[in-house]
């Protein structure tokens, strides 16, 4: 049985916004922000322990300071691969000042690398530019996933008419990089613990187990007040009608205070060497006085712990795990 000491924690370091995907090839995909916020990198191993050590390359760099769109803070990558093609999602701004609202200045953009191996080289990527959406506002960190043999997107993004940050969204897809349908709020930030400091729902990930799928989400400002939330819906229900999907009132992932385990989120999910144990991504921090914006203090580091299930098919994820690396 994978048990979380099986595991190196922190796998890697100064990795926020972690993405694990296990390919066809045998290997782990592992992509995520940089500090510097300035490039995309992948890396990859046969094992997930393995990645701590792999050597990260480079895919594709910011345009140049001053050009425009994804000229500034890349952030939150993810790598899917749809249709026998590879595609990075992600997030990126024309200027590190706020708007008018006091807000980031993101929006969200799409690659493709249709070569088998996304590593070969940077000029195998190709950008299609940014994923519209109706709202010309704040947007990030969006992620696929296929159902009912149709292609979603689910994102965060700023609705001026809501209170807060940023909600999130669900809209089917016409290909990876275009919209199909009007896109859908399926939760916005309401409970005490979504609403610390920042109203934020942020971070979508999506696992289809148990004739569902469950959509985490992360909460709050990204101190120690981070926090998972979870939408739940029937895999044959009505994906795009927000009736459709339940709301959990609690966090079902938050800081372990007692061993300094602070704002675990902005997760990912991925399988245990043995094709089944499900696994847990996320970063965390292991302390709290943060001098600055969160955003510039790099010390939120790659986590991975398998974790069960409940008897009613839903997940149980525990607590963000202690530090064992030596």
């Amino acid at each position: 049985m994978v048990q979380a000491q099986d595991y190196i924690n922190p796998l890697i370091v100064q990795r926020a916004d972690p993405y694990i995907y296990k390919h066809t090839d045998g290997y782990y995909y592992f992509t995520a922000s940089v500090p510097a916020y300035n490039l995309i990198e992948i890396r990859r191993a046969k094992t997930l322990n393995g990645l701590a050590n792999a050597a990260p390359r480079t895919i594709w760099r910011k345009h140049p300071d001053g050009s425009g769109a994804m000229s500034q803070l890349i952030w939150a990558p993810e790598l899917h691969y749809i249709d026998g093609k590879w595609f990075i999602y992600f997030a990126a701004s024309h200027t590190k000042e706020f708007d008018h609202n006091g807000m980031f200045q993101h929006r969200m953009y799409c690659i493709e690398c249709d070569n088998p191996d996304p590593m070969r080289d940077e000029a195998d990527w190709t950008e299609h530019g940014q994923i519209e959406t109706p709202l010309d506002t704040f947007a990030l960190d969006a992620t696929v996933f296929e159902a009912q043999n149709k292609l979603y997107y689910v994102w965060a993004q700023k609705d001026p008419a809501i209170k807060g940050n940023s909600n999130i969204y669900i809209a089917e897809m016409a290909n990876p990089w275009t919209l199909k349908t009007k896109p859908v709020m399926l939760t916005k930030p309401e409970y005490d613990w979504e609403t610390k400091i920042f109203w934020v729902n942020e971070g979508p990930a999506v696992l289809h187990r148990n004739g569902r799928f469950f959509l985490t989400y992360s909460a709050s400002a990204t101190d120690e007040n981070y926090a998972m939330g979870m939408l739940t819906v029937a895999e044959d229900a009505d994906l795009l009608d927000p009736a459709s999907w339940s709301k959990s009132e609690t966090p079902v992932f938050q800081s372990n205070m007692p061993i300094k385990q602070f704002g675990p989120g902005h997760n990912s999910f991925t399988v245990a060497e043995d094709g089944e144990t499900d696994m847990l991504v996320y970063h965390c921090r292991n302390y709290t006085d943060i001098k600055g914006d969160p955003l510039y203090d790099p010390n939120r580091h790659t986590m991975v712990q398998p974790f069960t299930w409940n008897d009613d098919g839903t997940p149980n994820f525990g607590k963000p795990v202690p530090y064992n690396y030596k």
